[in-house]
């Protein structure tokens, strides 16, 4: 009896010894197929056991650090692009990461219409059919929504086709397949998205908590498990697990479950880029958003609107906030159903933004821009930016404005391209004092410039705002 209890001894001993010594495991970003960063630092990280040397080897670097409180990590020198090639990441265990290739990785992320997959577009079958590309490579990081951060996500990457790409994001498949096209080097794409979700729910404490007009979301979304729609739950649980992984950039699909608060998203939604940039460390990295798409009633007279109200509060980040660009879609909307099948043009528009502003092609991007507005008489002449070439209307005539004298009624009216201007009136307005373009759930405009991108609704003036609480 003795005997068997010294050998049970020696066995739960060595058990335990096994078990102390915790295997190196790379986070889960660091798997066979990933696409690593070109041109910038890039971090490596992991977990071991405490006081467990690392050393993380990658073409001809070799860098070590030691494991504290469980974590560990590396970074590697910049890179540039190529592959495939290995990674070998050593403690008390030895990891091999294959088939690695070196290019840009870019973050797609919103709501539904960046959720809306890609078997659901117009064409599908076709699309899918012809998705095979080796160095595109996609990582879809799963719905959590928790009070707590988490530091890894339950996925892989995977190369891009038929097999890998129908349930992935549609604009950013169209995105990446659209840089993968025009630069020639190895694309990775991270979706973290999840319908019906507000920005609140993709920002942190901290950065709600710092500014007075944010702040009070924290009392009204209370951070709770399992619901996407309250407070940093979605920022814990699906930015965290990919942070900081070294990236080029965002692409960014919502604002539908924030246009009854508008008026607010003037001021969460710079947060929100703010605080992810902060998190990431990487600076003011890209951050190119879509504009939200025409959806609801259509309106034959002049109306107050929380869908333009939120258009403008997009409108105006793309203004103010550093190294953004904003993709105009009012020409892919669909009245009648808050997920237009049109993904592939916003992809491209998207893209247009990236290849113009970070990889420094001469390719148009944007489309008219309101800049100023004069009043001579009864008539207001507006310009604009992005008209160099000269503005048209697609269609007989312009549609979609609106103009108000200084009792702020508006009246619809007419409106001629004279050059690079636009000359607005109406019969029932003497002196224009305010003039709005689209202004409504689903706006019919063509103001377009000749590069053939569309102008985006707008208002002259600050007004008043229907969803100012």
């Amino acid at each position: 009896m003795k005997a068997r209890l010294r050998v049970l001894m020696v066995v739960l001993c060595f058990v335990f010894a096994v078990a102390a010594r915790a295997n190196v495991t790379p986070n889960s970003l660091f798997t066979d197929g990933a696409v690593l960063q070109r041109g910038i630092s890039v971090p490596v990280w992991g977990t071991a056991a405490n006081g467990e040397k690392v050393t993380v080897k990658f073409l001809d670097q070799s860098v070590s650090t030691t494991a504290k409180d469980g974590k560990w990590m590396v970074r590697l020198k910049p890179l540039a692009a190529g592959g495939p090639y290995t990674m070998t990441i050593k403690g008390e265990n030895t990891v091999e990461i294959k088939n690695l290739l070196v290019g840009d990785v870019w973050i797609c992320s919103g709501q539904s219409n960046m959720e809306f997959k890609l078997k659901k577009v117009d064409n599908a079958e076709k699309v899918i059919a012809d998705s095979s590309d080796p160095m595109l490579r996609l990582f879809h990081v799963p719905h959590k929504a928790i009070t707590s951060p988490v530091y890894s996500a339950d996925a892989k990457w995977d190369e891009c086709g038929p097999g890998t790409v129908e349930e992935f994001a549609a604009v950013g498949y169209f995105f990446g397949k659209k840089l993968r096209s025009e630069l020639n080097i190895p694309i990775g794409l991270i979706e973290t998205s999840w319908g019906g979700t507000p920005a609140q729910a993709w920002t942190n404490t901290e950065c709600l908590e710092a500014n007075p007009v944010t702040a009070p979301l924290l009392k009204e979304r209370i951070p709770k498990d399992g619901d996407p729609k309250s407070c940093t739950v979605l920022y814990n649980g699906m930015l965290v697990p990919i942070l900081p992984y070294a990236i080029t950039g965002t692409i960014w699909y919502q604002g539908e479950a924030n246009a009854p608060d508008a008026y607010r998203y003037k001021t969460l939604f710079p947060v929100m880029i703010d605080c992810w940039r902060k998190s990431w460390g990487q600076g003011d990295f890209p951050f190119y958003f879509v504009q939200l798409a025409p959806f609801g009633k259509l309106n034959s007279e002049p109306v107050e609107s929380n869908w333009a109200e939120l258009r403008e509060a997009q409108r105006l980040a793309s203004v103010n906030v550093s190294n953004t660009a904003m993709a105009v879609i009012t020409d892919y909307g669909n009245p009648g159903d808050i997920h237009p099948i049109w993904k592939e043009p916003v992809g491209n528009r998207l893209a247009a933004a990236a290849l113009a502003k970070v990889y420094k092609k001469d390719v148009p991007y944007q489309g008219p821009a309101f800049k100023s507005m004069q009043v001579y008489g009864d008539r207001a002449i507006l310009s604009f930016d992005n008209a160099t070439d000269g503005l048209e209307a697609k269609g007989s005539e312009l549609t979609g404005w609106t103009v108000a004298g200084e009792d702020h009624k508006f009246f619809n009216a007419r409106a001629s391209i004279v050059g690079d201007r636009v000359v607005v009136s109406s019969p029932e307005v003497a002196k224009p004092a305010v003039v709005r373009y689209g202004w409504c759930d689903a706006p019919i405009v063509n103001l377009y410039n000749k590069a053939g991108f569309p102008a985006s609704p707008f208002s002259t003036s600050d007004l008043p705002w229907k969803t100012k609480k």
